[in-house]
């Protein structure tokens, strides 16, 4: 059975899709990513779609729920490389994507998702405030 290899790098991990994407290898892929992402305990799913030229109604809800699913576990999503007809597929489809972040290539989508990181950091760091009671 194929398989679209998923790679850690850091607290993240980076899916490029280089193959036309089927249904079935959609659906392993998403299942594929999801036991990554606990076993990996990641921070961030970088997916990149630009070897993918078409995309139909299935192929986006599966990036959608990709996106949902990664949430859920507390992993942010960030689909770059979306060529121009794919983005007007998923428009024409209606297919919001809702939730998804975009970037236009692998480099600010890296960037996104370090920014979380890094706020994730400065949010533990800081000290908890307390108000001063007047009694």
């Amino acid at each position: 059975m194929d398989r679209i290899p998923i790679l850690k790098m850091g607290p993240h991990l980076l899916v490029t899709i280089q193959v036309d994407m089927h249904d079935q290898l959609a659906m392993t892929l998403q299942e594929d990513l999801t036991t990554k992402i606990e076993k990996e305990k990641s921070r961030g799913v970088l997916l990149d779609i630009s070897a993918l030229e078409v995309v139909d109604s299935f192929i986006g809800r599966v990036i959608g729920n990709i996106a949902l699913t990664s949430r859920i576990l507390d992993a942010e999503t960030v689909v770059v490389g979306m060529q121009p007809a794919v983005a007007i597929t998923l428009v024409e489809l209606g297919l919001s994507l809702q939730g998804v972040r975009t970037a236009l290539n692998v480099e600010r989508g890296m960037q996104i998702l370090a920014q979380r990181v890094d706020a994730e950091r400065g949010a533990r760091k800081r000290p908890e405030v307390r108000g001063a009671r007047n009694d």
